[in-house]
C-alpha cells in the first residue's frame, strides 16, 4: 500500500506519479473505513483527496503555510503528515481533533473551525512573511459555500490591494460560477503565469512609472486589457479586486492542479485558482447524500445507514414539529438560517412554506439584520442556528435587534457542551453574551414540552427573545410539571429546605439525579427549573433564601456573566447569610471528546456536584 510509505511531512513526493491515483484511492477507502466507526466530517474530505495530494506535492512542510477554512476537509493533509495513527481515536476525548490544531502539528498552520475566515489568516502570514524577508509559500483553502460569508470578501478585496504573494485554492463543489475550459482559457492562462510574462509586465510598468504620463497609460492598458479577458476568462470578479485568476480546474485531476498550483507559485501577487470538486466522492452514499455525510455518526458502510438507530425525538426534531404547527397556525412566521435548513431542523418548513423560508448561506450577521428588517416591517422572524456560530453576529443582535427592540426570536440549537467538534463548537458562551444586551430575553427548556411551550410564546412575545436548548435527544422527564411558561417566572419542581439547587436548562435533568444522590444521604433538598437567565426570577431567590442554607446554580455555560453570577449579584444586595454555590464551565476553551466525558473532566456531571455539594455543606 502507497499510503504506508507516508510516515512524516512531504513523503507524498516519494510515491511515482503513476501511482497518485491508486494513493487517492487508497486514502478514501482508510477515510470511509474509519469514519465508519468514530464519526465525523466524510463528504468534504472525501472531495477533497486529489486537491490536497496537488498540494502537497508543491509545498514543503512545515515552512510553507497551509490554511484550511472551517477546517472540516482537513483529514487527507493529517494522513499526509503522518498522523495515520491519529485516526484511532479522532474526535475522542485525548485523541486528535477533526480540524487543524496547531499544538497538535507544526503542519496546521492555523486553528480553524469557523467558516470565511481562511484569506484573512492567510493574508496575513503572506504580509508577515514579505516583512520578515522569507519566501515560503502561503496557501488559503477555501469552499464556495464560505464564500458567501461577508469577511471572506473583506479579505479578498484587502489582497487585491497588497502585493505579496499569497494562493488563494477555491474548492468549488456547487458554485455556478461560469465554466470555461475551452482552448484560449487554458492557453491564456498559461500566458499570463509564464515566468516571461510576469518579468516582462513588471518591466514595462516600472519604465511606465518614471515617464511622463506613465500613470494614465498603465491604466488604459489595464482597461483594455480588462476587456478583453471579461470575454474569455471565468475568473474576472475576481481580476477585478485586483487577484490573478486561475481556472477552472478538475480538482479531481492531480495532475492539472499541480500545474496550476506551480503556475500560482510563479506569480508575485495574490493568485486565485479555481477548482472543481465533486462532493463525497468515491462513496456512492455521499454522493447521492453529501449534507447527510457532511458530519456523520458512526454507520454501515454497505448502506451508509447510521449504525444506532435513534428511537426518541432530539430537540432539534421537537423544533422543527412546532415550527411547521406555527407556520400552519401565524402566517406572519418566517424562518431565517444561515446554511443549515437541516441541521437547525428547518427543512420540513421550508418544504411546507417556501416563500416563508430564508436561507441567507454562511452569513449570521446578514442572517439576524435581515432578520431585524424582517421583523421591522411586521413579521415575526425565527432565526434557527447553532449557539457557536451566533457568536458570529453579536453586533447585529445588539445594534440591529435589541437596539429597536425588536421581535426577533432567536432559536439556538446546540447550547452547551456538543462534544466531538471540540472548541471552535462548544456553545457554552451564549448565556453570557447574549443576557449582557439589553432589551433581550433569554429562556431555556428543561424538557421537550418546555421547548415546544417556550417556543410558543416567543412567537407572542414583543421584542427580542432567545431560546437555547442543547444536543441530543430530548429529556422527556418531570412531564408532570407543566406550568404555563410566565415571563421572568421560575418553576418549583420540588420545594423543601436546607439545599436548593436552581439548574438552567439542560441541567435540570442532571439536577433530579444530584437530588436523589442528596436524599440518599438524609439530606432535604429543593429543585428549582430556572426557565428564564434574563431576567432572573428574583422572587425565587428570595424564596430560596428563607428556607434554605445553601443555594445551588447549575448551568452549561461559562461562570462568568452566567446565570449563577447573576443570581450572586442578586443575592449580595439582600440581608442573608445563605451560602451560594455556583456550578458552572471553568474560564477556559472546551476540548473535543464525548459529552459525558466532558461534564465529569469539568466538574459538571451529577456525581462531581454531588460532591461539591456535600464538602460545602460539611464546611458550615
Amino acid at each position: 500500500m502507497y499510503l504506508d510509505k507516508i510516515k512524516n511531512p512531504n513523503d507524498v513526493k516519494k510515491i511515482p506519479k503513476e501511482n497518485l491515483e491508486n494513493l487517492a484511492a487508497e486514502i478514501r477507502e482508510f477515510l470511509i473505513n474509519k469514519i465508519s466507526i468514530t464519526g465525523g466530517h466524510l463528504a468534504s474530505n472525501l472531495g477533497t483527496v486529489e486537491l490536497t495530494i496537488a498540494l502537497h506535492l508543491c509545498m514543503d512542510f512545515p515552512e510553507d503555510k497551509l490554511i484550511w477554512d472551517v477546517g472540516h476537509q482537513s483529514y487527507t493533509h493529517k494522513l499526509l503528515t503522518g498522523r495515520r495513527e491519529g485516526f484511532e481515536t479522532l474526535r475522542q476525548f485525548g485523541g486528535m481533533s477533526g480540524f487543524p490544531k496547531t499544538k497538535e502539528s507544526d503542519c496546521d498552520a492555523f486553528d480553524t473551525g469557523h467558516s470565511s475566515t481562511s484569506i484573512s489568516a492567510g493574508l496575513g502570514m503572506a504580509v508577515a512573511r514579505t516583512l520578515q524577508g522569507k519566501n515560503n509559500t502561503v496557501v488559503s483553502v477555501i469552499g464556495d459555500g464560505s464564500l458567501t460569508g461577508g469577511m471572506a470578501y473583506e479579505a479578498l478585496n484587502n489582497a487585491g490591494k497588497t502585493e505579496a504573494p499569497f494562493i488563494i485554492v477555491l474548492n468549488d463543489n456547487n458554485m455556478s460560477i461560469s465554466e470555461n475550459v475551452g482552448g484560449v482559457s487554458s492557453y491564456l492562462n498559461q500566458i499570463r503565469t509564464a515566468k516571461a510574462y510576469i518579468e516582462l509586465k513588471d518591466e514595462v510598468k516600472n519604465k511606465l512609472k518614471n515617464m511622463p504620463r506613465g500613470k494614465n497609460m498603465i491604466h488604459g492598458i489595464q482597461k483594455a486589457k480588462s476587456s478583453f479577458k471579461q470575454l474569455v476568462i471565468p475568473g474576472m470578479f475576481f481580476e477585478e479586486m485586483g487577484i490573478t485568476y486561475i481556472g477552472p480546474v478538475d480538482g479531481h485531476n492531480i495532475p492539472a492542479m499541480v500545474r496550476a498550483f506551480k503556475e500560482a507559485k510563479r506569480c508575485k501577487e495574490p493568485v486565485l485558482v479555481h477548482v472543481m470538486t465533486q462532493k463525497g466522492k468515491g462513496y456512492l452514499p455521499a454522493e447521492r447524500h453529501p449534507s447527510r455525510f457532511h458530519g456523520t455518526e458512526p454507520f454501515a458502510i454497505e448502506t451508509g445507514l447510521p449504525a444506532k438507530k435513534r428511537t426518541s425525538p432530539n430537540y432539534t426534531d421537537i423544533f422543527s414539529t412546532v415550527m411547521c404547527k406555527l407556520g400552519d397556525r401565524n402566517e406572519s412566521v418566517v424562518a431565517v438560517t444561515a446554511a443549515m435548513p437541516d441541521g437547525t431542523g428547518l427543512k420540513r418548513f421550508r418544504n411546507m412554506y417556501p416563500d416563508r423560508f430564508f436561507d441567507v448561506g454562511i452569513a449570521e450577521a446578514h442572517a439576524v439584520t435581515f432578520a431585524a428588517g424582517l421583523a421591522a416591517s411586521g413579521l415575526k422572524p425565527i432565526v434557527a442556528v447553532y449557539s457557536s456560530f451566533l457568536q458570529r453576529a453579536y453586533d447585529q443582535i445588539l445594534h440591529d435587534v435589541c437596539i429597536q427592540n425588536l421581535p426577533v426570536v432567536f432559536a439556538i440549537d446546540r447550547a452547551g457542551i456538543v462534544g466531538s467538534d471540540g472548541e471552535t463548537h462548544q456553545g457554552i458562551f451564549d448565556l453570557s453574551y447574549l443576557s449582557s444586551i439589553p432589551n433581550m430575553t433569554v429562556m431555556a427548556p428543561k424538557n421537550k414540552w418546555e421547548l415546544s411551550d417556550m417556543l410558543k410564546f416567543a412567537v407572542n412575545f414583543n421584542g427580542p427573545i432567545a431560546l437555547r436548548y442543547p444536543r441530543g435527544l430530548a429529556y422527556e422527564g418531570l412531564y408532570e410539571f407543566r406550568a404555563p411558561v410566565s415571563y421572568g417566572k421560575s418553576e418549583w419542581i420540588y420545594q423543601e429546605k436546607d439545599i436548593c439547587l436552581m439548574a438552567v436548562g439542560g441541567m435540570v435533568k442532571i439536577a433530579e439525579e444530584v437530588r436523589d444522590s442528596l436524599k440518599e444521604k438524609g439530606l432535604s433538598c429543593s429543585l428549582i427549573n430556572a426557565r428564564f437567565v434574563k431576567p432572573i426570577d428574583e422572587e425565587a431567590v428570595r424564596e430560596a433564601m428563607k428556607n434554605h442554607s445553601l443555594i445551588v446554580t447549575m448551568e452549561e455555560n461559562v461562570a462568568s456573566g452566567g446565570f449563577g453570577e447573576k443570581v450572586r449579584d442578586y443575592a449580595d444586595t439582600l440581608d442573608n447569610n445563605v451560602k451560594l454555590l455556583t456550578v458552572a464551565i471553568p474560564d477556559a476553551y472546551v476540548e473535543h471528546g464525548n459529552v459525558d466525558i466532558l461534564r465529569k473532566e469539568l466538574g459538571i456531571d451529577a456525581e462531581s456536584i454531588t460532591d461539591k455539594i456535600i464538602k460545602e455543606w460539611k464546611d458550615e
